[in-house]
């Protein structure tokens, strides 16, 4: 303010100078024009002196001014100088995040608003086949052109990651996980995990191969011990005994090597082959007479319908995963509760749920339900005969159908598994099929 304050009083002696010039010559007016072009000569020269400087020597020191032009040119040098800071600051910011992604082994991309590729690091060459020379620019969908790629691309769903064979090498399993950031740009990492893919296929391949061999030795095992129950009567008290016992646990290995064999055939099995429109009410009948006779009276069950559509699914694999279900809620609900079979919309397509009012379960254990084998309560493992495997085979088999599943449930307040399905895998009319994997 005090250079402004200045230059309007030079401004005004200027012109009072001028005027009084003017005067004492007889022409006021052309001395007070005399003044105002002698100032106007100055700021031209020093707005001359402003463009030689910004567009020649910007990095110099400002030219030599007074007054409101000096202060003009300090600032603006300073001004200058702090946003050269500021750019280096950030240069080598960048220099160190593209540093530690160069020496990352996983692929980084990074994608802009229309994801187009601006940058990668050199793992992203090696796994994806990514070229500076010509990829810069170019749309991500059209370098990565598998179908469930574009699908998962397009979605913008990110919560889970995507396994897909790397389009280099087909015997190499990448792992892609995109993220959005900034202005709905978007990162694209991808991990080998090509032996970790390796070691769950042994893994997958050694449960159903011990599983299978284990259902011979059991079927003679049992069939010996049901020979034997014929004649209890007749054996030593001390081995008829522990006669029930022994089927017992045998009936349980044989409901476990059953599970395990499901689920490793979901696990592998691509599926889709028997599909067709199935009709949900005679399915939610047949799982609710199959959970009566589990319950034996001590649960009262009821079915309610409030969607005509049908579902195009595998029946077998449907009706497996409600049985699961509904057998969980009789297993784990106190006599006298009350289960609910329902088929009704959903925002997204249909919904199966099974609903109790049992004793529910913590929300600390809900994210670990599908997990094989495990249970929210332990020591009631032996007493319920399940096996630990159930909503493990039901992730599965919604996996197989496009659907997901859905968990509500608080200590006391009972809980509720919903099953939702897609408005694709929905049709009006019955006996349309389609075969969809």
């Amino acid at each position: 303010m005090r250079a402004w304050r200045h230059e309007l009083w030079r401004l005004g002696l200027l012109i009072a100078a001028g005027v009084l010039l003017g005067w004492l010559l007889g022409s006021p007016g052309l001395g007070l024009a005399a003044a105002l072009a002698m100032r106007l000569a100055y700021h031209l020269k020093q707005l001359h002196a402003l463009r030689r400087w910004l567009t020649r020597h910007p990095h110099d020191e400002p030219p030599a001014a007074q007054g409101l032009w000096g202060e003009l040119f300090d600032r603006l040098y300073r001004y200058q100088k702090g946003q050269r800071q500021t750019q280096q600051r950030l240069q080598a910011t960048l220099k160190r995040i593209q540093e530690s992604s160069e020496a990352m082994r996983d692929s980084v991309v990074m994608l802009d608003q229309q994801g187009d590729l601006e940058w990668w690091n050199s793992a992203a060459e090696r796994m994806l086949g990514l070229e500076a020379a010509h990829d810069r620019g170019q749309h991500i969908t059209n370098l990565i052109r598998d179908p469930r790629f574009v699908a998962y691309f397009t979605a913008r769903d990110y919560r889970e990651p995507l396994t897909l064979p790397s389009p280099v090498d087909e015997h190499q399993v990448l792992q892609f996980q995109i993220t959005l950031y900034g202005d709905d740009e978007r990162l694209l990492m991808a991990r080998d995990i090509t032996r970790l893919h390796r070691l769950e296929e042994m893994r997958r391949d050694f449960v159903a191969n011990v599983s299978h061999e284990l259902r011979t030795p059991l079927t003679v095992l049992a069939g010996y011990l049901e020979t034997y129950a014929t004649y209890a009567e007749q054996l030593p008290p001390r081995l008829a005994g522990g006669l029930a016992r022994m089927q017992e646990q045998t009936q349980r290995m044989q409901n476990l090597v059953n599970d395990l064999l499901l689920l490793s055939r979901l696990e592998i099995d691509q599926g889709g082959d028997d599909h067709c429109a199935l009709e949900m009410t005679s399915i939610l009948e047949e799982v609710r007479q199959d959970a009566e006779a589990l319950s034996a009276g001590r649960h009262r069950i009821a079915i309610e319908v409030d969607e005509n559509r049908w579902l195009l699914g595998s029946d077998p694999e449907v009706h497996s995963a409600l049985s699961n279900l509904a057998s969980n809620a009789v297993r784990y609900s106190a006599e006298g509760c009350h289960i609910t079979l329902r088929w009704k919309p959903h925002v997204k397509g249909a919904c199966l749920e099974v609903e109790d009012d049992g004793e529910g379960i913590d929300p600390a254990h809900i994210p670990r339900l599908t997990e094989r084998f495990y249970r929210v309560d332990k020591g009631r493992s032996s007493e319920t005969g399940g096996t630990g495997l159930g909503l493990a085979i039901v992730k599965h088999v919604l996996l197989r159908h496009d659907a997901h599943l859905e968990i509500e449930s608080l200590p006391g307040r009972g809980a509720l598994f919903r099953c939702v399905f897609p408005a694709s895998r929905l049709v009006t009319h019955p006996g349309i099929e389609q075969a969809t994997g």
